[in-house]
């Protein structure tokens, strides 16, 4: 589906947005009169340092607003623009400052929503997709952390044993099935039904405060340590306490 083709299923009742250099910003209503913030990186762009400044002011200008709207993060996007300029301004803490920001906009109540229904990797994929309490995708989305090639360039693995370990292992394995069976997208919503109706049941459900999506990825077999893990950590952090 095209992005208006998206917005128009999402928000039938009425939306308006603009993108300008591949970053989406605006607002939609839903049936039931609710006001949804929308932001975003679309058009398969790379996302750099102007475009993470000009995202994150808008989620920390709406973290400060009292309706406690919930924001839609639109993602469809290619890495981090990984140009000699963005590195040298220190692309790693912009990408780590959008990401502080959504995750602050959620604890202040504007619940945040990721709806991947494009590409995504790397640090662009952390910080915008991976950083809101809720991800969803399209049978369009195809999502990576690290393509295997560059994984077998950091780990001094071979690519036919990465590649033989993604066979088996979700967790080695870009795409959108293996990222579903890891846990960190909760649902893959169906273009045939209606958007509005998925989104609207999704935020009827009330939030945790607490991000399970370890748990769900053990689950669904596609993670099966992390929970533990994690639980052994907050249990040494807090005997320390």
């Amino acid at each position: 589906m095209a992005l208006a083709d998206i917005l128009a299923a999402l928000f039938p009742a009425g939306n308006t947005w603009t993108v300008a250099k591949g970053t989406i910003g605006g607002s939609g209503t839903l049936a039931d009169g609710t006001n949804v913030h929308l932001i975003g990186i679309v058009e398969s762009a790379d996302l750099g340092i102007d475009d993470i400044v000009t995202l994150a002011r808008r989620v920390l200008e709406i973290a400060r607003t009292p309706d406690q709207a919930p924001i839609l993060v639109l993602v469809d996007s290619g890495g981090q623009r990984m140009s000699k300029r963005d590195e040298l301004l220190g692309l790693n803490e912009y990408l780590a400052h959008l990401a502080k920001s959504l995750m602050l906009a959620d604890r202040m109540g504007h619940r945040t929503i990721g709806l991947l229904y494009g590409g995504s990797a790397a640090g662009a994929f952390i910080a915008t997709a991976l950083a809101t309490g809720s991800l969803v995708a399209l049978p369009s989305a195809y999502p990576k952390v690290m393509g295997l090639p560059a994984m077998a360039r950091v780990t001094k693995l071979s690519l036919e044993v990465l590649e033989e370990k993604a066979r088996t292992t979700a967790v080695f394995a870009p795409g959108l099935a293996n990222m579903v069976k890891v846990g960190a997208v909760i649902e893959q919503w169906n273009p045939a039904d209606p958007l509005a109706a998925q989104l609207l049941s999704l935020l009827s459900r009330p939030p945790t405060g607490v991000d399970g999506r370890d748990r769900l990825g053990e689950t669904r077999h596609g993670r099966m340590r992390a929970a533990a893990i994690a639980a052994r950590v907050e249990e040494l952090a807090c005997a320390d306490g």
